[in-house]
Formats: C-alpha cells, structure tokens, sequence
C-alpha cells in the first residue's frame, strides 16, 4: 500500500475520533432524553460541542477533499516521497485540528487548515504534473 493510501484509512479512523468526541460533547450539552428522541426540534450547541461540531463538518470536507487526491497519486503510480510528506502532513494537520479548533485557538486553528489544504493541493499538483 502506498503512503498516501496509508494516510487515507489513518485518516479515516481519525474521522472516527472526531464525530466520537463531538458526539460525547453534545449529547452531554443536550441530554440523553434529546439524544435519544428523534430530534424533531433543532438544538443549536454552543460551546466545545458547537466548535466540534463545526470540526467534524470541516473533517468530512476534509476527507471528501483529500482521498482523491490519495487515491489518483496512488492508482497513477505516481507516488513519491514528496506526495507521502504531504500526505503525512494533510494528517498530521487533520489531529491537530482538532484540538485547535475544540479549545478555539485563534490563529491556531486556521494556520493548521491551511496546512492540510495546501498539502492536499500539492498532491493534485504532483499527480497532474
């Protein structure tokens, strides 16, 4: 398996993580009775639960944005070790981001997006050069 298809499943299991973590803080912020019915009224989450909230929507986006990317470099053989170092990157930002943006570090959450778009990019420049 090449790194960046490495960096997809890890990527993946992070995904996991975060809708866990966001999952945990809004159903503490809303209760178990509103957790458990069927949601029929909107709640809006303030706090740790909104800002998570916020970080597994940007996380899917994320996601839906990297693995094409990872898997054309991949399945075009196009794999070197400047692709994997973004791809790692692109990871690497994808955990930090999300403390980042739970504990609402300012600039700090955007400088580490930043990151992990900009390595995405790379890999669909790479893989079209």
């Amino acid at each position: 398996m090449t790194p960046e298809l490495t960096v997809l499943a890890l990527l993946g299991l992070w995904h996991a993580v975060t809708l866990s973590a966001y999952a945990v803080a809004a159903n503490l912020q809303v209760g178990t009775g509103y957790a458990l019915s069927p949601r029929d009224e909107a709640r809006q989450l303030t706090g740790a639960a909104g800002r998570l909230q916020r970080a597994l929507q940007n996380g899917t986006e994320a996601l839906v944005f990297f693995a094409p990317a990872a898997l054309i470099v991949a399945v075009t053989g196009q794999s070197t070790g400047v692709t994997a170092a973004c791809a790692w990157a692109v990871l690497a930002a994808r955990i930090l981001y999300l403390p980042a943006y739970g504990m609402g570090l300012v600039p700090g959450r955007s400088l580490v997006w930043a990151v992990g778009f900009l390595a995405t990019l790379a890999l669909y420049i790479a893989a079209l050069t």
